[in-house]
């Protein structure tokens, strides 16, 4: 008999439905057909059924010239996971229905501060997950502050979640201090 391991993942800003995306992030795309194909797949390459998913917002684009018809349930159907939802900016007419600005995790023994925007760190945690800035940057370390802040977003991680593991590896590599 195998026994699968549950697993926790991060990422944010898939836009999943909005078309503008691929220019605005020199996402290499040609549709945004192929895009939400892409991060479909990759999504569920890595995730299993009974894995949890920290979307840490952005996670798709609904109406208007530049976005879909779909609603955050269309996509999540074909995903693997259960997802939790921190608000990102552009989840008030998706669907996603998240009431949740942040969030603290305890994983590792090390506290986790999860949420969309980076100026929304909260300096008193070492480590601060967080979306928003898409291909901007990857991580930064706040020495004032001694915290780092890790972008899980799929434009700076090939398009799909990352985990713990891959989380602490930047970490390691990003503080500054000892």
């Amino acid at each position: 008999m195998v026994v699968y391991k549950m697993r926790y993942w991060f990422t944010s800003d898939q836009h999943f439905g909005h078309k503008n995306i691929i220019e605005y992030c020199e996402r290499p795309f040609k549709t945004l057909e192929e895009m939400d194909s892409t991060i479909t797949k990759k999504h569920n390459q890595r995730v299993k059924e009974g894995d949890i998913v920290f979307c840490l917002g952005d996670f798709c684009f609904k109406g208007g010239k530049q976005g879909s018809q779909f609603k955050a349930q269309d996509y999540l159907k074909n995903l693997n996971g259960q997802t939790i939802f921190i608000k990102g900016n552009h989840d008030s007419t998706n669907k996603t229905k998240s009431i949740i600005k942040s969030a603290h995790i305890q994983f590792g023994g090390l506290d986790i501060n999860l949420v969309h925007n980076p100026q929304d760190f909260n300096p008193s945690f070492k480590l601060n997950l967080c979306g928003h800035v898409h291909n901007a940057w990857k991580s930064k370390a706040i020495k004032k502050h001694k915290t780092v802040l890790i972008n899980v977003g799929v434009d700076v991680h090939d398009f799909q979640p990352i985990n713990i593991q891959e989380i602490l590896d930047i970490y390691n590599l990003t503080k500054k201090w000892k």
